[in-house]
């Protein structure tokens, strides 16, 4: 039976399902060939009563790796796991055709210690950045972060990319906190990037004081936040795995929320507006004693130049522009 857990909960099931007396397994897909269903750094947790929650595959090979999760529940050890999957298995979760995937399986409380899970679900519930780092010869485990000393830059470039994978005989797990997004301005832009946002995979919220443009008619399903946009940015938080973008052009609502978005360390920042509205926005926050290094942290006229004259494609060269800072292009 799947869990109703969250699918990207999966340390946070393996370790309450392992205090609740249930016993859990871990596995973690550590290496793909071909076209493998699911990433490297996908997880499933196992209980000892053979539920599941996550994947490994996309449903190629889970029933084997809960036989031999249960197995390993068992004797207390690591296993290393290989699957081929087959071209009529690819096609079913929708590839093109097989690959192979090699699995991790560790057990909750014997190889893997819970102390070492809690701390990873400590982590990931306070969104700080954080490795799970296994060393496959003397299968010893740690957590790092993107300024571990031994790693050095390969860690840091991992945890840029979201990229989960060997450095040699150490396997690095990568576990970023989930991307957010708040969009400033319940306008017409608005619409196309929220919907855009959630698709790449943020957790985007919208603010706007006004209730004739932030009602649900117009954004249903959408997280609204009704407050000030310093008030509201403040009260949700900014962190490195936070982009803003600003959408109102109008200071009295956009110049709070970029004041707050410039004293945290968002990824991202970028304003709506002319080149001649940016310069007088420019002008004000400089009056505020903001830096010039600080202000050339603004992406404004926000979006790459791909020719954008519709709401919609506005919402594409944003996103396009957010996606290449995420990733470092140059």
């Amino acid at each position: 039976m799947t869990s109703p857990q969250s699918f990207d909960d999966i340390p946070e099931t393996a370790l309450r399902w392992h205090r609740e007396g249930r016993r859990a397994a871990l596995a973690t897909v550590v290496e793909t060939w071909g076209s493998a269903p699911r990433p490297v750094g996908s997880q499933l947790a196992i209980s000892g009563e053979g539920e599941i929650a996550g994947s490994v595959s996309g449903g190629c090979v889970e029933g084997a790796v809960v036989i031999e999760a249960l197995e390993a529940l068992e004797s207390g050890e690591t296993l290393m796991l290989e699957y081929g999957v087959s071209d009529d298995e690819a096609f079913a979760v929708g590839l093109a055709c097989g690959g192979r995937i090699r699995v991790m399986v560790e057990p909750v409380g014997a190889a893997l210690p819970e102390s070492l899970l809690a701390d990873l679900v400590a982590a990931r519930a306070a969104r700080r950045p954080v490795a799970c780092v296994v060393d496959t010869q003397r299968w010893e485990r740690r957590l790092a972060d993107a300024e571990d000393s031994e790693l050095g830059e390969a860690i840091a470039a991992r945890f840029r990319s979201d990229r989960s994978g060997f450095e040699e005989e150490v396997f690095l797990a990568i576990h970023n906190p989930p991307l957010r997004m708040v969009v400033v301005g319940a306008v017409h832009i608005a619409q196309p990037l929220m919907v855009m946002a959630r698709l790449a995979g943020y957790d985007a919220v919208l603010v706007d004081p006004r209730p004739a443009f932030g009602a649900e008619s117009r954004f249903p399903g959408e997280t609204i936040l009704d407050d000030w946009p310093d008030a509201a940015l403040n009260e949700h938080g900014l962190d490195a795995r936070t982009a803003v973008v600003t959408l109102t052009h109008d200071p009295k609502l956009d110049d709070p929320a970029i004041r707050v978005a410039l004293a945290s360390d968002v990824f991202y920042l970028g304003c709506l507006g002319s080149t001649r509205t940016h310069a007088k926005r420019v002008a004000r926050l400089t009056e505020a004693g903001f830096t010039e290094a600080q202000i050339a942290r603004i992406h404004a006229p926000v979006g790459l130049d791909i020719g954008a004259k519709s709401p919609a494609e506005i919402a594409i060269s944003i996103m396009a522009e957010i996606t290449a800072r995420l990733r470092k292009v140059p």
